[in-house]
């Protein structure tokens, strides 16, 4: 075999279809190309109890990349590490004091698989929560004991600008941020200086696969980092204007089956 590439997926908006499917032909190659000896790893937002199902229908055995680099490890091997980079509490705390002063819809924070709301919400908890993780609701100021590994914030749409200038401004130092596209306009806010791309330097190493043999795809804003770090970074059909401008290649979309049009091109698969 020729030596192995590392190929890394962000799942919405690029592995899935907007009906949350990985498509057929899509699964087919990457089969392939794990039967090759390649590795195949999800580099995903999402925390790991909602990108697990589609972990175990690619049948992985490689690390996972969750919360946008905030946690690393690997389901089936120990010895590779957990690799958990949370907010300090006391910076989690004020950056739910100044959103509140925003009035905001609703903030959700994460410790791993525990989930806090400020307020019910039945779109949230149906969306995001599955209904299957611990849950509990209240102030977030009394609730939330332990450091937090992202907070998800629900602003106004009028506000969402105004917010983001306020978090870059007063906290930049502390944390980053990302938004998730419509219909949520969710500003997500992690520790500074972790992305996909630190998550995905830790499995390039554990595999000991140069840069030049890494391949990323993304569409959104928190996928930037790992778009410029792999060798060969893949903007999706649909991805933001301002990823293809990073992207060393632009595919087609995620409805067009864009990681297997890539893929068959680039790994000269038959």
């Amino acid at each position: 075999m020729t030596q192995p590439y590392l190929i890394a997926l962000d799942l919405d908006g690029t592995l899935l279809t907007d009906e949350k499917k990985i498509p057929r032909k899509t699964k087919e190659i990457l089969f392939k190309l794990i039967e090759q000896g390649h590795h195949v790893c999800i580099s995903t937002g999402r925390p790991f109890r909602s990108s697990n199902m589609y972990y175990e229908e690619l049948e992985l055995r490689t690390p996972i990349v969750n919360f946008n680099g905030a946690f690393v490890h690997h389901p089936h091997d120990a010895e590779f590490g957990i690799h958990h980079s949370p907010l300090e509490l006391d910076v989690a705390k004020r950056i739910i004091t100044a959103c509140e002063t925003f009035k905001v819809k609703n903030i959700m924070v994460e410790v791993l698989d525990d989930v806090y709301l400020k307020r019910p919400d039945e779109v949230i908890v149906n969306t995001f929560i599955m209904n299957e993780n611990p849950l509990q609701i209240g102030d977030l100021h009394q609730t939330l004991k332990d450091d937090p590994t992202a907070i998800l914030v629900h602003p106004e749409d009028h506000h969402i600008a105004e917010l983001r200038a306020m978090l870059e401004k007063e906290h930049a130092e502390v944390v980053d941020q990302r938004v998730w596209a419509a219909p949520w306009n969710i500003i997500e806010v992690i520790r500074s200086g972790i992305s996909k791309a630190t998550g995905l330097k830790k499995i390039a190493e554990y595999y000991n696969i140069p840069q030049e043999r890494i391949i990323a795809f993304g569409d959104e804003d928190n996928d930037f980092e790992m778009i410029e770090y792999a060798g060969h970074g893949v903007a999706m059909g649909n991805a933001i204007d301002e990823l293809k401008d990073r992207a060393n290649y632009v595919t087609l979309t995620n409805q067009e089956e864009g990681i297997a049009h890539y893929l068959k091109n680039v790994m000269k698969l038959v």
